[in-house]
């Protein structure tokens, strides 16, 4: 019988059985003999390090810096707004005010969950408001600024974070929202806030200016100062705008824990109070600004203007005593929030009722232009005391083409036709003789005027052609034609035509009434240029001065006191016997001058008042100093519009000046 053999134990090939041993000997053997097995056992060692070296590094190195960082995630930099100055009057009568306010705001996240019941309190607190409930996309309604809020997909503001709703909300709203807040309106709040309130408004608002928001072109630029663009508010206009960084004030601060939806866990550390604004008091008597816009508009309701000025200024300091600029506007219709009609309503007007057009009107100023080149003319040496050229009514300029043919020749005219006859330069300025002033201005026949380039330099002496300085915004430039101008901008050569239109304040001749009165108080104090002034000081909020007023000198004029005199017994002349007799005053030496100053601007010829072949519309003009032999008092008086200077004008300045010498 054959006997079978075991295969296996046979075979040279085989592996050695696996070994009996349990324990350590085995598992050891059983990771180094599995490829898988070795992996991991030497690669989990290695992550064990990996984070052992950065727990070590968060937990020792960098635990400084990390605790850092989660505090200022807890924590935020509060600004506390700091009261705004005030505005007060030369007397210290207040113009400004800060007053207590409502606003209302919610807060997203104390809302009631239920959007029905949700919905029903933002309807009712839409409609309480007099808000809109839904809006637009380019006007949000309060549904839609809630939903972006608490959309988790377009947060754009922390749930728990205050979201203004209305403000300047009247009292008694204010009071049913905050009484029922609990049940009617919950997440709803009214805060009392400081918002600017104006007592006398529109009589002085052209001065005092407004408050407004940060437009968005500008909020970077004021985030850099410190200011808040979703609250903060500047000034728009006036003493508001210009003293700005003074009225403001410094904000205080206050660091505060939040958790992490904007809720207010703690405040930390001691708080930083803020520093009130400095306080800022102006030039302006109340009690004349009051006469004076008065006076003003009775004098232009006799001739139907729509448009006037009125300033009145110390000579002696260039300190403004009264800045009237009709029409004009309520500044309190910006501090409660002016509804878009009205704020629609004041840009239509065509006579800019925000303008202020004391300085921002450039005009012709007609024949109280004439003391620049008689005042030229005397200290050039053209004509003297005793200089007297005669005033027919009318003088023909020969064409310089054709010198000799007398039907090319250009008439002139005086505006008195039958003319003034043989006149000196005191007398001239008395009756305001155009003849004269052609004369001396472009010459005539064999006597030799000043010529342009004169003329244009004393102009400048006397500060036309630039701002004056005053401390408010938009003031004009006006313009004093050359030669060189003309050709630039109009395309032709200057002619003797047009000094003589030049020498008479007509032309292209433009001012602002600042400027005239500028050039009168100038001629009154016998040569000073002042810088004209709006301010008078500013106090810090304890009273005391930390900016004091100090009359600025511009330039004194070089002109004689002998040739200064002459112009004065002119002026003088004009009150006395001349075009301004209306302007006197009982007990009281006046000096004046007046101007009629044809123009056709696009308001006249939309009017249909300004046509070719027509005479011209006129404004009127009126300026003044009194007393004559220490001059306390300038003004001047501009009517848009007004006809003769004489017949307008002057009779509001001898009320101005009547009530300052007599009822004052």
């Amino acid at each position: 019988m054959m006997r079978v053999r075991n295969a296996g134990a046979n075979r040279k090939n085989d592996k050695p059985s696996v070994p009996p041993e349990r324990g350590l000997a085995r598992r050891l053997w059983l990771v180094f003999t599995s490829p898988r097995l070795l992996l991991v056992g030497l690669a989990l060692p290695l992550v064990l390090t990996i984070y052992a070296l950065r727990l070590y590094r968060l937990q020792i190195v960098e635990t400084e810096q990390w605790i850092a960082r989660a505090h200022q995630q807890r924590t935020e930099l509060v600004s506390l707004p700091a009261p705004r100055g005030l505005i007060y009057s030369r007397d210290g009568e207040p113009l400004v005010r800060n007053v207590p306010a409502f606003q209302v705001v919610l807060i997203p996240a104390y809302l009631p969950k239920e959007e029905v019941q949700r919905e029903t309190t933002l309807r009712r607190l839409a409609a309480l408001l007099g808000i809109p409930y839904s809006g637009s996309d380019s006007q949000l309604g309060l549904r839609e600024r809630v939903k972006r809020v608490l959309d988790a997909g377009s947060v754009a503001y922390a749930p728990y974070d205050p979201l203004v709703v209305a403000t300047n909300v009247d009292r008694t709203v204010a009071l049913i929202i905050g009484q029922g807040q609990e049940f009617a309106f919950p997440g709803v709040r009214v805060d009392v806030v400081s918002r600017r309130q104006y007592p006398y408004g529109s009589l002085v608002s052209q001065l005092v200016g407004y408050l407004g928001a940060i437009p968005a072109e500008k909020v970077k630029a004021y985030a850099d100062q410190g200011y808040d663009p979703a609250t903060d508010r500047i000034g728009y206009a006036g003493v508001e705008a210009t003293f700005e960084s003074w009225l403001r004030g410094s904000p205080g601060q206050r660091y505060q824990e939040t958790d992490i939806l904007g809720r207010v866990v703690r405040v930390l550390g001691d708080e930083i109070p803020p520093t009130p604004g400095h306080n800022v008091y102006l030039t302006i008597d109340l009690e004349l600004q009051q006469v004076a816009q008065q006076a003003l508009q009775k004098g232009m309701g006799r001739v139907r203007s729509r448009r006037g000025v009125v300033i009145a200024m110390n000579p002696q300091t260039g300190e403004i005593l009264a800045m009237v600029s009709l029409p004009t506007y309520d500044n309190n219709l910006f501090a409660e929030g002016i509804s878009l009609a009205e704020y629609q309503r004041l840009l239509e007007d065509p006579h800019r009722p925000l303008l202020n057009h004391a300085i921002a009107d450039q005009l012709p100023p007609g024949s109280i232009f004439k003391i620049i080149p008689a005042a030229a003319a005397l200290q050039e040496g053209v004509v003297t005391a005793r200089t007297r050229l005669n005033c027919p009514g009318t003088i023909m300029l020969p064409n310089k083409y054709y010198p000799n043919d007398p039907e090319r020749a250009q008439p002139f005219y005086c505006w008195k036709r039958s003319g003034h006859g043989w006149l000196d330069v005191v007398h001239a300025l008395a009756f305001s003789c155009d003849i004269f002033f052609y004369q001396v201005g472009g010459g005539y026949e064999r006597f030799q005027g000043l010529g342009l380039d004169r003329i244009v330099q004393y102009s400048q002496l006397f500060g036309l052609g630039e701002p004056t300085g005053i401390e408010l915004e938009q003031e004009m430039p006006g313009l004093v034609p050359t030669a060189r101008w003309k050709r630039l901008t109009v395309g032709e050569n200057w002619s003797t035509g047009d000094t003589y239109n030049l020498s008479i304040g007509q032309g292209y001749l433009l001012v602002t009434p600042l400027q005239m009165l500028n050039v009168m108080a100038t001629t009154a104090n016998g040569g000073t240029l002042y810088r004209p002034r709006i301010v008078h000081h500013i106090t810090d909020a304890q009273g005391n001065i930390v900016q004091p007023f100090r009359p600025e000198i511009i330039h004194t004029l070089p002109i004689s006191p002998e040739n200064w005199s002459l112009i004065q017994q002119g002026l003088e002349g004009a009150v006395a016997y001349g075009t301004a007799t209306r302007a006197q005053v009982a007990g009281v030496r006046v000096a004046g001058k007046t101007g009629t100053a044809q123009f056709c601007d696009d308001i006249a010829r939309q009017m249909g008042i300004c046509r070719e072949g027509f005479a011209q519309p006129t404004h009127a003009w009126f300026m003044a100093y009194a007393p004559v032999e220490n001059p306390e008092i300038a003004l001047i008086v501009f009517i848009y519009n007004g006809g003769e200077g004489s017949t307008a004008a002057v009779p509001v300045a001898q009320e101005i000046l009547n009530w300052y010498f007599h009822r004052k």
